[in-house]
């Protein structure tokens, strides 16, 4: 009897190995489909939100800004000050010497139209918000901004006059889509 069941043992039929063969297919496909699967899910929670990419970019309407006004309007969850500048406040701005800045930058390359001016509103020291966009804030002794928590001073151009502020006011990415709108991000 020993020898019966060896042979059997031994002798695979062409059946067996059919059935082996497709499971082996089958396993590795639906391992190769679980795998795609999982790494799109994967790939696909990395993608930012639809509510982040909404605040990526905004546009302002600047028509009902007056001549001396300024605007507050919230990018990214910052606030940014957009000021129609006066012909005194472009003067006073160009007419600075860059050597009497602490980070220097002349009013020409912090613009792009001269009439407004559109900085990050907050304070390059500790990131303070600070004050000179509303009527009666005190602006500084240089007419632009002042951050009353450690006394850093901005003028017209949103450039750092005095104070422990070490950088000027940011700059964030913008540009004129017509002449009364501008587009930020």
């Amino acid at each position: 009897m020993k020898k019966t069941e060896s042979n059997t043992k031994n002798e695979v039929s062409p059946v067996d190995e059919e059935k082996r063969d497709f499971l082996f297919v089958t396993t590795a496909g639906l391992a190769i489909a679980g795998g795609a699967v999982t790494a799109v899910s994967l790939i696909n929670t990395m993608n930012p939100a639809k509510d982040v990419l909404a605040l990526s970019t905004t546009e302002v309407d600047l028509s009902p800004v007056e001549e001396g006004q300024s605007l507050t309007v919230m990018w990214r969850g910052k606030p940014i000050f957009i000021r129609h500048r006066t012909k005194d406040e472009i003067d006073s701005a160009k007419n600075v010497a860059e050597n009497d800045l602490i980070h220097k930058a002349s009013d020409d390359s912090r613009v792009e139209n001269p009439k407004w001016l559109v900085v990050v509103g907050v304070c390059t020291h500790l990131g303070c918000v600070p004050l000179g966009q509303k009527i009666g804030d005190n602006k500084g002794e240089f007419g632009g901004w002042f951050c009353p928590c450690h006394g850093s001073h901005y003028d017209t151009s949103g450039r750092i006059r005095k104070g422990p502020a070490p950088l000027n006011l940011e700059i964030p990415p913008y540009k004129f889509v017509s002449d009364d709108i501008i587009k930020i991000g």
